[in-house]
């Protein structure tokens, strides 16, 4: 009886002593838990700090770049309306030199207008009708030309010249303050207006040719050797007559131009080689000279005309409401209509916007007055 109690009690430490120990293995694997679970929160609040402060600092980076942007922009507005000003400054500038250059343009016309004149002579056969009563020398020649400037007129775009056959036409055309032109479905209103034409001038021009006497310049640079002995070398194969020379009378050299003039016994020798333009000479080594006749010229007989375009009328102020062609014909039909106070017109020219032209007269078209 005492033994299976005691076997009992055995039983039941045993189970207790197994209890307590499955007590204290939770009791510790909880405690495991809680240190890890501590050191766990140790660390997320440690990233947690490291988190916010690295979100602060990108806070505190992104004003301070918002602050280096609103200042980096004030500065670009302050700039711009600094070159704003400074643009419509030159803008300004640009306009006053363009009215300054469409002024001097102008006077430059009006003074091409005034004294041009051409410079190319057309080539015509020449007639002897007589001695002028001068003496000429035998180793000269003289001729005479005269120049005569047409009077002319420049066009700008948005005027006509409209010449009529008969001068009343164009004074009853003058009285009137303005002529309204129908074009079409359009009108507009043209401004008539008197030619004034600048003078003009007319002249003698006398010139006397050497035949015996040319001109002569090193094509390159002369030799560097002593004057005297370029002009003996020089003399020396002007005179052979198998480079196309001849007998020499006179030779005169200019060291610094590299130029000068010879004189041959025979004027045929130099129109032959005025003929050719060019002489090879032998001067320490062949060297090519150009040759030019000799001449000189005088201005006589200078006399200034002005004059009036009696049958021709400036119309001004043509708006482009039609093509070239078209609104010129217009203009010719209202202008040869009685009614308009017109008459028949002989010749007519619009000149468009934006287009310039130049317009001579002839001497049967104005009243000269010398």
């Amino acid at each position: 009886m005492s033994d299976s109690a005691g076997d009992t009690q055995f039983q039941d430490e045993s189970r207790m002593s197994d209890e307590l120990q499955k007590l204290k293995n939770l009791i510790e694997s909880a405690d495991n838990e809680r240190s890890r679970l501590l050191l766990e929160k140790v660390e997320s609040e440690t990233e947690k700090r490291k988190a916010e402060g690295e979100l602060e600092r990108w806070m505190k980076d992104e004003e301070t770049q918002e602050e280096q942007f609103r200042r980096d922009l004030e500065e670009l507005q302050v700039e711009m309306k600094s070159l704003e000003s400074v643009n419509r400054a030159l803008k300004k500038e640009l306009d006053d030199l363009q009215d300054k250059l469409q002024l001097k343009e102008d006077e430059i016309d009006s003074l091409q207008q005034k004294f041009k004149m051409q410079a190319n002579l057309p080539v015509q056969t020449v007639k002897f009708s007589g001695s002028t009563g001068v003496c000429e020398r035998e180793d000269e020649l003289r001729c005479v030309f005269t120049v005569t400037q047409r009077p002319s007129l420049l066009l700008r775009g948005g005027q006509a010249l409209i010449t009529f056959e008969e001068d009343k036409v164009a004074e009853q055309i003058l009285r009137l303050a303005k002529c309204s032109v129908s074009c079409d479905r359009a009108k507009m209103e043209v401004k008539p207006c008197a030619v004034t034409l600048e003078p003009t001038v007319k002249y003698e021009v006398h010139i006397t040719v050497s035949k015996k006497t040319v001109r002569f310049q090193f094509q390159k640079a002369p030799p560097s050797f002593p004057a005297e002995r370029i002009r003996d070398r020089l003399e020396l194969s002007f005179c052979r007559a198998n480079r196309g020379g001849g007998e020499v009378e006179e030779l005169n050299y200019n060291e610094e131009g590299g130029a000068g003039t010879v004189t041959f016994s025979s004027s045929a020798v130099a129109e032959r080689l005025v003929l050719c333009g060019c002489f090879t000479v032998d001067v320490c080594g062949e060297a090519e000279l150009e040759i030019l006749p000799l001449y000189e010229y005088q201005l006589r007989k200078f006399q200034t005309f002005s004059g009036a375009a009696g049958r021709t009328v400036l119309l001004k102020g043509i708006q482009a409401l039609l093509d070239e062609e078209d609104l010129q014909d217009h203009l010719e039909i209202h202008f040869q209509k009685p009614s308009n106070y017109g008459g028949e017109v002989e010749n007519i020219r619009y000149v468009p916007d934006r287009e310039t032209l130049t317009a001579f007269f002839s001497e049967d078209h104005t009243t000269a007055d010398p």
